[in-house]
């Protein structure tokens, strides 16, 4: 049976992707590392923190934060290009999350329509670029009696084409769209379908890429797709045109048209939380992983989630692009490495979410409620109250995030950890340098 995200208490839940079969709950769940705590009331001191981490510690997670893949950066072979013969863009390493910076590249290029956009020659020049996605995943069942047995699930969602290699064809999507799945089938706009490989997955961005075998594709369908144009959405406006496509219901491409609503709106799904474009383009369920558009055909965002209430209607969200661009470039490079090659850095900790930080004067990050003896991060001094924001230049401000981080780093690496620490009332900033250990040493 479709199964709907329903919204019984007026909060934000993945509204947009649908089993066709059986309730999804087991298979689109998002695994989450790190506790959650209870928002305190009033304003406490630093110095109740004691007090605090006795609750909070009832949350803390296995600390063997282990990495289980390896992400090699290899650009060299990695090429996103755009179609639009007046251009050749690509997404480099140097793209910043957020970057405003007129200076820093930005992956931009002009579209064939007109900059007002007619919105019928911007879906023409980009439904190539758009592919509907079918998976299929095992979950346990029981029936009437409390018996258990494995059945088959199906689902729907959309992905968009960011690039290309000599090897493979590279699709941006949600996690929640693939996680779970055991087969993942790809239609592209020719109606020709392939079968595609999960690359990397990153759960608390809800930000996935797949894969296709360039192999597997006739020379009819690799001539008939593009490579999407990505925008800027750091330079976004209240007001402008929004174009949503995506395979809506499960039923093919359909196309909605909007405006953008707000910017940075700050949306909790399941214990976490994103800031995400707002808009009032119709966002059906089947859209997640489509293509959010500007009036020039440009990618400004990646469909994501939509306020399911009765009592509200036109408030569907979409990941901006500018902050997605880092992430899925990162992921389309992934690799998997030997078990006796994964790394680990040997804590136990819980998440200080904003609610928490706010309360409590702490900075949002990872609470460290204790440090394995002898572990990678033992030796290089980190100690049980600090609170981890960044590992390597990257915001490790939750356990699954910094989970995250970790698999993309091979064992013998040595890494920059940034944390906080409470001296004299008052959080300092302080890093470390840490080499991380093997996963299998710390068994």
């Amino acid at each position: 049976m479709n199964n709907e995200y329903e919204n019984r208490n007026n909060e934000i839940e993945y509204y947009e992707y649908i089993y066709q079969e059986l309730d999804s709950d087991k298979i689109d769940k998002e695994e989450t590392f790190g506790g959650s705590s209870k928002e305190g009331k009033g304003k406490r001191d630093p110095r109740r923190l004691h007090s605090f981490m006795k609750i909070a510690s009832t949350a803390l997670v296995f600390g063997l934060v282990a990495g289980t893949t390896f992400q090699g950066f290899n650009y060299a072979s990695n090429k996103l290009l755009n179609q639009n013969t007046s251009s050749n863009s690509k997404i480099n390493e140097s793209t910043t999350l957020g970057n405003t910076n007129s200076s820093s590249p930005v992956v931009k290029t002009n579209t064939n329509s007109s900059q007002s956009g007619e919105v019928a020659q911007v879906v023409e020049n980009v439904m190539p670029s758009i592919v509907s996605i079918s998976i299929t995943a095992t979950q346990n069942v029981s029936d009437f009696f409390g018996r258990i047995y494995e059945d088959q699930a199906t689902g729907s969602g959309s992905g968009i084409i960011i690039g290309q290699n000599n090897k493979e064809v590279l699709i941006a999507t949600n996690n929640h769209v693939v996680e779970g799945a055991d087969t993942v089938t790809i239609t592209f706009v020719d109606d020709t379908t392939a079968e595609a490989t999960v690359k990397g997955t990153a759960a608390s961005s809800d930000l996935a890429v797949v894969s296709v075998d360039l192999n597997s594709l006739s020379e009819e369908t690799k001539s008939n797709i593009k490579i999407a144009t990505l925008g800027n959405s750091d330079s976004l406006k209240v007001g402008e045109m929004a174009i949503a496509i995506g395979n809506a219901l499960g039923y093919g491409q359909s196309v909605t048209v909007g405006y953008i609503s707000a910017l940075e709106r700050e949306v909790s799904v399941e214990d976490s939380s994103m800031k995400l474009l707002q808009t009032d383009a119709a966002i059906n369920p089947g859209n997640s992983g489509g293509a959010l558009l500007n009036s020039k055909g440009e990618v400004i965002g990646i469909n994501s989630v939509k306020y399911a209430s009765e009592e509200v209607e036109g408030m569907g969200y979409a990941i901006p692009i500018s902050d997605a661009i880092p992430i899925v470039t990162q992921l389309m490079n992934q690799e998997t490495i030997p078990e006796s090659e994964q790394a680990y850095l040997g804590i136990m900790g819980t998440d200080i979410t904003s609610d928490v930080a706010k309360s409590y004067k702490m900075p949002e990050g990872v609470y460290v409620g204790e440090v394995s003896k002898n572990s990678p991060a033992h030796k290089a001094g980190l100690t049980q109250g600090s609170i981890i924001t960044e590992l390597n230049g990257r915001d490790a401000t939750s356990m699954e995030k910094l989970q995250e981080i970790l698999t993309s780093t091979r064992a013998g690496e040595k890494v920059t950890l940034v944390i906080k620490v409470l001296e004299n009332g008052e959080y300092v900033e302080k890093t470390l340098d840490i080499t991380l250990g093997s996963k299998a040493q710390a068994k």
